[in-house]
Parts: structure tokens; sequence; C-alpha cells
């Protein structure tokens, strides 16, 4: 008699969304969730750092088949960065790696004040957030922010497994799918002071949102014309200068001309 081996994992398959699957409608656990997730994707947009042929979202569900089930998590940020366009006039609802293009390479939970299993290991229904992205997506980085507090940790896929990452000098990770370094910023977008996540560039260079992007090319105008004004200012003046002179020359010609000289020759 043949002795059946040991299951070493569930059976893991990439189908489509059920037509009648019922998407999670429940409100968010945290007001400070979707101005976070909105700023993270307005500093791509405003560095042209977003490409037709990407996916970027937030509180989208993102599907796979465990065991002939599907499952379905709705991360508070995610990026892909490939995938196959939808037909025309047809919204898409859901994201199914593979089948409808890249795995999922970034996802990011922002952590409310109730435990949301973020950090569950659950390796059953209903799976844990952290299962689910290490051993069901394998997603290559999984961000976790608690933004009352400010605190901010990173994990990479290594070797089967979420391997925590050290920051930088700079309090920053490097996030590799995206080339870019993440971070804490405290300060103030759309009249709220809280601690943002933000981009830096592989030079340290932080990543301007939008609002700040339009900010500093109005003052780059403004100074640019205040320079032509002063520019405009001196010409005039030494205009005036020029004018003065010509003047005095004229009078000091006309009195060598009243003494009977050319003042040509003089």
């Amino acid at each position: 008699m043949v002795q059946a081996q040991p299951r070493t994992g569930p059976i893991i398959t990439w189908p489509p969304l059920p037509d009648d699957f019922k998407l999670i409608d429940d409100p968010v656990e945290n007001i400070h969730q979707p101005p976070l997730a909105a700023a993270l994707t307005d500093a791509l947009g405003a560095a042209q750092r977003i490409r037709p042929d990407m996916l970027i979202g937030s509180n989208f569900g993102l599907v796979a088949g465990v065991d002939n089930e599907a499952v379905v998590k709705a991360p508070d940020w995610f990026y892909v960065p490939r995938v196959h366009p939808v037909p025309e006039g047809v919204v898409r609802r859901s994201y199914t790696p593979r089948m409808e293009g890249d795995p999922v390479a970034v996802v990011m939970e922002f952590l409310s004040a109730d435990d949301n299993g973020e950090l569950s290991i659950r390796a059953m229904p209903p799976y844990g957030k952290l299962y689910f992205y290490e051993q069901i997506l394998q997603v290559p980085v999984y961000v976790i922010y608690e933004p009352r507090r400010g605190r901010l940790e990173v994990r990479s896929l290594q070797g089967g497994g979420y391997v925590v990452q050290p920051p930088d000098a700079a309090g920053h990770f490097w996030i590799e799918p995206l080339d870019l370094f993440l971070g804490v910023w405290r300060g103030e977008r759309l009249a709220q002071t809280i601690n943002w996540l933000r981009w830096w560039d592989a030079d340290g260079n932080l990543l301007p949102w939008s609002a700040e992007q339009a900010n500093a090319e109005r003052q780059r105008a403004e100074t640019e014309r205040q320079r032509a004004e002063t520019e405009h200012q001196r010409a005039e003046v030494e205009r005036q200068r020029a004018e003065v002179e010509r003047q005095r020359a004229d009078r000091l010609a006309e009195l060598i001309r009243a003494q009977g000289l050319d003042p040509d020759q003089v």
C-alpha cells in the first residue's frame, strides 16, 4: 500500500474573481489611511514615475485561489510594475497576479488602533495578511506603517520568508522594485499635519508632491519675474544716466558755439 505524502502547502491558483464574489466594503479603520495612500501615488505621478501599464491602487482587491477558494485582500497601497490592459469600457474591479499581469511587487498596510491581522501568519481561513502576502502572493516588499507614532517597518522576501530590513543612516528604507527610498516625514499636506510616508530618490532627493512642485514652479516664476523687473529697472537707470550725459554734452556744446568755436575742434 502506497502511503500518502504529507502536504507541504496550499494549492495556489490564479483565477479571475468570480462575478458573484462580494468585495469587502468596510469603512477604513483610520481617517489618515486614504490621504497617506494618495500622497504616495501623488509624488510618483509628479515625478513622472507612473506608466500607463503600471497598476497602483489603494483598498483594491488582490485575488488568489487557495485550495480552490478565492481569497481577496485589499492592502492600503500596492504597486504592480506591468499589467495587461482591460478592454475599452471595462472597469478593473480586482487584480489577479500572473493572470492579469506581473506579480504584485509592493504592498503596504497602515495600522489602526485595532489588530486587523497585518502581522498575522494565520495559515487557514481567514488567512492572515502577512501569511497571504508572504506565502500566497509572495510579494517581494511588505511595508507596515503605524502613522500615529511614525513607526515604519519594511520586510523583504528572502529564501521564502520575510526578513525585516534595516534603515539607512537617514532612517530610510530602499524599496528595490521602485528604485526609491521610503521614509517618514512630518509636515503638512491638505491642512493635515501628520507623519507622512514619502519617497526619496537614490541620491537622497525628496520627491515633491504635485502641490509642492506647483508651488516651487510659482516661486521660480516669481523669482524670474523679480529678476527681470530688477534688470528692467537697472536698464532704465542706465538709460536715464545716458540721457543726463547727453543733455550735459549738448549744453556744453552750445556754450562752446556761443564763443564762436567749433565743439568738435575743441
